[in-house]
């Protein structure tokens, strides 16, 4: 599933394991700089570029899986 993947990008930029799908990244901790290494591994592993709009607007896993899924070819 797409969600897992992404909340696993969330644990390893954050360095926790306290990620759901219903968390929300800046909540847990992450600040804008932490953000972009998210935008990054998401772009590598999913071939979607997001910005940071994007990001700040579906900035937890679950939102963010249903982006990239819209957003895929």
């Amino acid at each position: 599933m797409m969600v897992d993947g992404v909340t696993d990008i969330f644990r390893r930029v954050l360095e926790t394991g306290e990620v759901g799908t219903e968390s929300d990244f800046f909540a847990l901790g992450g600040d804008s700089l932490l953000a972009t290494r998210v935008l990054s591994a998401i772009a590598r592993k999913y071939g979607v570029e997001l910005s940071f709009d994007d990001f700040v607007l579906a900035s937890t896993p679950g939102t963010l899986a249903r982006r990239i899924a819209s957003a895929t070819p």
